[in-house]
Parts: C-alpha cells; sequence; structure tokens
C-alpha cells in the first residue's frame, strides 16, 4: 500500500494539469474538535473562493447552533447556516442547521429531519453522498477532525463518482478516528495537515471574479 504521501503527490500530480475552478461544491465534515480545524480550514481562504462551500458538524441536537457566527469571524468568506432551497453560489459557505440533515442538490441545499446517520443528524455521509449524486466529478469532499466514522461511506461515494477526496492527517487532527475510518476506505486522494489542505483548497479551486 502506498502512504499518505505518496498518495498525496500522485493526486496533486494529476490535479495541477487542470486549471483551478474545477469544483462547484466542497463538502466539509467534521465532529470532535471540528471547529478548531474548520476555523483553521476556512481562516486562509480568499474572497472570491471558486466554489461553494457546505459544512456539517456533529453537535448536540438541543444545542442552539451558532456555528456558523463563530465561523465568519475566522475567514473572510460569507458564512451563514443554509436554509432549506436555498440556492448556493461560489465563495459562500453553508452550515448545517442543529438536528437537520444538509443535503446539495443540483444548485441548492435541502434540509431534512430524516433519521439519524450512525446516531447523528445531520450525517456527513448523506452530504458527501448527495454531493456525488449530483455533482460527480465536480464534487470535493474533506473529513476533518471527529471521532467515529460518519464520512467514510460518503468519501467512497464521491470517489466512485468521479470526485476527490482529502481527510486532516490523523497525526496532526485533535480527535483521528474519523480521517482514519476515511482513509482506511482506500478512497482518499490527498492527506494533509490543516494549514497545508488549506493551500491545496485555494489551488485547486481558484477565484471567482466579485462585482
Amino acid at each position: 500500500m502506498r502512504s499518505a504521501s505518496e498518495i498525496t503527490a500522485a493526486k496533486m500530480t494529476e490535479l495541477r494539469q487542470h486549471p483551478g475552478g474545477d469544483f462547484d461544491v466542497v463538502a466539509l465534515g467534521a465532529s470532535a474538535g471540528g471547529f478548531n480545524a474548520l476555523s483553521r480550514l476556512l481562516g486562509p481562504l480568499p474572497v472570491g473562493f471558486g466554489s461553494s462551500i457546505l459544512v456539517v458538524q456533529h453537535l448536540s441536537p438541543d444545542y442552539r447552533s451558532v456555528l456558523a457566527e463563530l465561523l465568519e469571524r475566522k475567514t473572510s468568506l460569507h458564512v451563514h447556516q443554509a436554509s432549506d432551497g436555498e440556492k448556493i453560489i461560489p465563495g459562500v459557505v453553508y452550515v448545517a442547521a442543529p438536528n437537520l440533515h444538509l443535503l446539495a442538490e443540483p444548485g441548492a441545499v435541502r434540509l431534512l429531519r430524516t433519521p439519524a446517520v450512525h446516531h447523528s443528524r445531520p450525517s456527513i455521509d448523506l452530504l458527501f453522498e448527495s454531493v456525488a449524486v449530483n455533482y460527480g466529478q465536480r464534487a470535493m469532499g474533506i473529513v476533518l477532525s471527529g471521532s467515529g466514522r460518519d464520512g467514510a461511506a460518503g468519501i467512497q461515494a464521491i470517489k466512485a463518482a468521479g470526485g476527490t477526496t482529502m481527510a486532516e492527517d490523523p497525526a496532526t487532527s485533535e480527535f483521528s478516528s474519523m480521517p482514519y475510518a476515511a482513509i482506511a476506505t482506500g478512497c482518499v486522494d490527498i492527506v494533509l495537515p490543516i494549514a497545508r489542505l488549506a493551500k491545496t483548497l485555494i489551488e485547486l479551486c481558484g477565484t471567482v471574479a466579485h462585482d
């Protein structure tokens, strides 16, 4: 089996042959330790970032989430809690609402109160699977710090659809079991610490013009 560094180098060589802005949607999944990971990933992204970003973090269903407000203080991108049926646009971060699944449809998001997956609602797997179905090769999925294995099945779906998959390096994540579970599927293209993941996102997704 190739090492994580070899997998990363091979995939980056392949991706660099294509122009930036190849990805319509970047889906992020996090759990325990996720706020720090999300802050460090989103913080360096520039105004005009070339893809829409959808975020699922496991939180208590009874907790009034201020995740969007807190993340917006850490990045130059606009961050807000997603609304059902809302259109998605590049350079905006959409955060799942507490106790609702966040799914990606063509050009929009959907919020559902269907059963929990892996005891979680929102589910990272459901977000990733919806991104795979609706965006295929123009989808990217990233598993960040967290406990459990939510996201592993979704990573496989994105890979099978021709999309690109990444994981935070478990050696540097606050909670490593979610990244480990994703990597163990053999379907993760790029494994990097958060700071390098952010640089890779900027390189691969490019920027779009602003009015």
